[in-house]
């Protein structure tokens, strides 16, 4: 066959992931195009049929005429069936072969009567026939389904197949591997169709199924092992809140009636005995044949291993010489065999692998479920507490089935309550599965209407109400409300306790109001024995650091060092939460990336989003500013698409600080307006400070020092820290600049003196940085400022810091300019301007260059009368033309105004102008 342009065709480019198939068959085509044959083998599902089709679709567009047949499986005892499929289209030429010949394939198609011809008669009489019809045009004939073909047919086919070198046929078959076949005991040449790549795959996945789950889409993604027909059926087995992660999915995925009738067929046709072996394996799960071989014991079924020789044979399982282990040869082999047994015997394999797993109780207990049909208090206790290990793995879906299953097997209506709500919980805060929560916990109502005003009910109705349009003080009066009138007796060991007191301190937090910390204070000092580390922790450093950081810090530490090898998505992230407004992030970034990497790969969506808020703020802190953006806008998209609507402020935050600091007010100005507008009525006072931040860095940035000022006392009064909004520690140094540069000194000097004596530099090294930056400012002797400034920024470790650090080391060049020390003040200053060019802080940047100028860095501009501006006076050029009065420039260069209008007077006539108006379009002509 000729290459012309073959697969160029846009049916053949729709393929995903084919690309290198379609490539070795146009190689085979275009080596060929004198005739030939080519085998195409591979696993049920892979695609063959479909790369079949591709190929016959762009034949017959470059100008070939395509015969067809497929093997079929209820016609494989009629003879010459599949031979009859080939040369039906070719009926009107059998006249044209010789009458011995003609009468040969009309006989053993059926077309006429006569004794039955020779079987190399018809071979030679087909091989006649296509050949002669060949010579009008290249012929493809693809036959599929090559183990179906009837006997008689096969033979014939492949009788062709191997005589087609010098003729314009060719020839294309397809078969299963492992099959046994006329044609690849010929030695055909044969190209086994590879499993799609994972690329591929989930792109396939993606493009026919968009709306799946992240997690359900690792999961279908797992068990296909790249089979384009099990992505494409597999989905369709499961129900709408299977596919959208709002129910668990089964250990087991159902097949599709396509995928039954690829796969159940094979395992129904063994024996009873290989059925049952392999049921036993499937739902054993490991392979291990000690554990098979027991229980088959157990189960009292009359066989042995040696029974699985069929099913090796069948190419349906293989043994693993190295670890003795029974191994499936596709996952989709165990959904048929669960599909090709009965209930009754799904049962049966459960209690004995139950009685055989004695020393694993999750696994038994699970097996112990499976095999219950009446409620049972023994079961449901023991799948209760293999829930509870399941969750301390960090396996929350996993954790919601055990407990759903152990509801359904609770003979008792409050039991049944109790267990539904914790799933309820669990589904909740970390599965991301908020409307299978909201039905647990209408199962849990129904069940035992007393329980609502139980811990885990309640917290699992709290995340309905802040991810809906709930607020938050109606929340936190029905969780406060729960652990004060609870059954838990403060003890610090009950779980369902603990989990809503870290709840608790979050909408404590939200709220921005130091009132409704009182309830989460009283009950943790009521805890017996005392209250757990994290939980203690976190009270005190997420709630009001300036007043009680410090003393947690050596605790918090401890917390920390175990971290790395902590296992529990939830712990890890609650770590995150302590250890935020005490700087210590950088502890948790690892275990972070690990629980950022787990929910891209299907994990619990709510740590997820965690864990990316952690990520975030450090990346701010720290100048990883552009993979601040990213992980934001990843975090945003988490949210969206789990129900976690109430968690979006804080990477709508998270873009807006980036955007304030780099100089885009308008990204700024619209994300701080969208969080204002979402907080206000739900009462999210921290999202509202979190936004008055925002707006400082931008104000601070442009020098308009009086709108940082506000902003800024927004959070707290100049010289306190307003309790428990531990979010006035990052504007702690805005506040004293604007002050200082609003002529507010006794303000500035008041919010020092808050600082030294909250000690809020013992809580970190970058506050400490910004305490003493702040000192510094304020000095009212340069010699003292200098010494200050000295001492701030030998910190050690404040170069982690790189924004706050550039803004003390901008303050100081300042200083130091404006007394006279030019010289000096240009090494600060040029750092400080780096440090803002390479985080792309462009106003910041300009603030830092217009200083340097005003020391005499940087080349002079000469104006078009020949005149130099000197550094001071383009910089009072610069701040005018920006349309700033002379009393704003006077006190950003701490100068009287009416210095600044003699500076004007002289630069006018310089510049050639005679208005301010004029000035923005002068300057610019020096640039040229």
């Amino acid at each position: 066959m000729r290459d012309n342009g073959l697969f160029e065709h846009g049916g053949v480019d729709s393929l995903v992931g084919r690309g290198v198939a379609l490539e070795r068959i146009r190689g085979f085509l275009a080596a060929t195009d004198r005739g030939g044959a080519l085998l195409l083998s591979g696993a049920a599902g892979v695609g063959k049929t479909v790369l079949l089709d591709a190929v016959a679709e762009t034949a017959v567009a470059s100008g070939s005429r395509v015969l067809r047949a497929a093997g079929v499986e209820f016609e494989a005892d009629v003879s010459y069936s599949g031979l009859n499929q080939v040369l039906f289209p070719l009926y009107e030429a059998f006249g044209e072969l010789d009458p011995p010949h003609a009468d040969a394939l009309q006989v053993a198609l059926g077309f006429g009567s006569g004794s039955p011809p020779e079987r190399l008669v018809v071979s030679n009489a087909t091989l006649m026939l296509l050949r002669h019809v060949a010579k009008a045009g290249p012929l493809l004939l693809i036959v599929d389904d090559l183990p179906w073909l009837d006997r008689a047919s096969a033979a014939v086919l492949g009788f062709v197949a191997r005589r087609l070198s010098g003729t314009r046929v060719t020839f294309l078959g397809a078969m299963r591997s492992g099959s046994e076949t006329f044609f690849n005991r010929g030695g055909l040449p044969e190209y086994e169709v590879p499993p799609l790549d994972g690329e591929s795959s989930e792109l396939l996945l993606n493009t026919r199924f968009p709306t799946l789950a992240a997690r359900v889409r690792q999961r279908l993604l797992s068990v296909a092992e790249g089979n384009p027909l099990a992505l494409l059926e597999l989905p369709t087995a499961l129900s709408g809140e299977q596919r959208a992660a709002l129910e668990s999915l089964p250990p087991v995925l159902p097949l599709s009636q396509r995928l039954q009738a690829l796969f159940v067929s094979r395992a129904s046709a063994l024996s009873l005995a290989a059925r049952r072996l392999l049921l036993l394996a499937t739902l054993e799960g490991t392979g291990n044949l000690a554990l098979l071989q027991a229980s088959a014991r157990q189960a009292g079924y009359e066989s042995d291993l040696d029974d699985l020789a069929s099913a090796e044979q069948d190419r349906l399982v293989a043994f693993d010489e190295g670890t003795r282990r029974l191994v499936f040869r596709h996952p989709l082999i165990r959904s048929a065999v669960v599909d090709a047994c009965t209930s009754a015997e799904r049962r049966a394999a459960h209690r004995a692998l139950a009685e055989v797993l004695v020393s694993h109780p999750e696994r038994r207990a699970w097996h112990l479920g499976e095999a219950s049909v009446e409620p049972d208090e023994q079961v449901a206790g023991l799948l209760e507490q293999a829930a509870r290990r399941i969750a301390a793995r960090g396996d929350a879906v996993g954790a919601v089935a055990a407990l759903v299953r152990a509801a359904d097997l609770s003979p008792r209506g409050s039991d049944r309550a109790r267990r539904l709500a914790e799933a309820a919980y669990i589904g909740a805060d970390a599965t991301g599965q908020l409307r299978n929560a909201s039905e647990l916990l209408e199962g849990a109502r129904l069940a035992d209407p007393e329980l609502m005003g139980s811990l885990h009910f309640a917290a699992a109705a709290v995340f309905l109400i802040i991810n809906g349009d709930g607020d938050i003080d109606t929340a936190h009066r029905l969780l406060a409300g729960a652990v004060e009138s609870g059954m838990h007796r403060y003890d610090a060991q009950d779980g369902a306790l603990i989990d809503a007191l870290h709840l608790l301190l979050l909408l404590c937090f939200f709220s921005g109001r130091a009132e409704l910390w009182d309830p989460l204070y009283a009950t943790l000092r009521r805890l017996r024995p005392e209250p757990p580390a994290l939980l203690s922790v976190a009270a005190k450093t997420f709630s009001d650091p300036v007043r009680s950081g410090a003393g947690a810090l050596e605790q918090l530490e401890s917390v920390l060092s175990d971290l790395q090898k902590e296992t529990d998505p939830g712990r890890i992230v609650r770590a995150g939460t302590g250890a935020l407004y005490v700087d210590r992030l950088a502890d948790v970034r690892e275990p972070s990336w690990r629980v950022v990497l787990q929910g891209r790969d299907g994990g619990p969506p709510r740590r997820h989003v965690g864990a990316l808020m952690h990520l975030c703020l450090d990346d701010y802190l720290t100048g990883r500013w552009d993979e601040c953006l990213e992980l934001a806008d990843e975090g945003t998209q988490v949210c969206q698409d789990s129900g976690y609507h109430f968690f979006t402020w804080y990477f709508w935050y998270c873009q807006a600080v980036v955007a304030a600091a780099r100089g885009d007010d308008e990204a700024a100005d619209r994300l701080t307006d969208q969080i204002v507008r979402w907080a206000t009525p739900r009462g999210v006072g921290a999202a509202l400070h979190y936004a008055r931040h925002v707006r400082t860095v931008a104000e601070s940035g442009r020098g308009d020092f009086e709108s940082a000022y506000r902003n800024a006392t927004a959070l707290g009064p100049a010289g306190t820290f307003a309790s428990h909004v531990p979010h006035a520690l990052w504007v702690a140094l805005d506040v004293v600049e604007a002050a200082v540069r609003t002529d507010r000194h006794s303000a500035a000097a008041a919010h020092v003196r808050a600082m030294r004596e909250a000690d809020i530099g013992a809580l970190s090294p970058r506050l400490s940085l910004l305490a003493a930056g702040s000192a510094a400012l304020c000095a009212t002797e340069d010699d003292e400022a200098v010494r200050l400034f000295e001492e701030a920024l030998a910190r050690p470790g404040v170069e982690r810091w790189p924004f706050d650090l550039a803004r003390v080391q901008l303050a100081y060049g300042e200083r130091l300019r404006r007394a006279r020390a030019n010289a000096d003040s240009r090494e600060p200053l040029r750092l400080a301007y780096d440090a803002f060019s390479l985080l792309g802080a462009g106003p910041w940047a300009d603030r830092a260059a217009k200083e340097l100028r005003a020391t005499g860095w940087g080349a002079s501009r000469t104006t078009a009368s020949g005149e130099v501006l000197t550094p001071q006076e383009r910089e009072i050029a610069d701040l005018a033309a920006s349309g700033l009065s002379n009393k704003q420039i006077a006190e950003r260069l701490y100068l009287s105004h009416r210095t600044i209008g003699a500076h004007l007077y002289q630069i006018f006539p310089k510049l050639g102008i005679t208005s301010r108006a004029a000035l923005r379009d002068a300057l610019a002509a020096l640039e040229k």
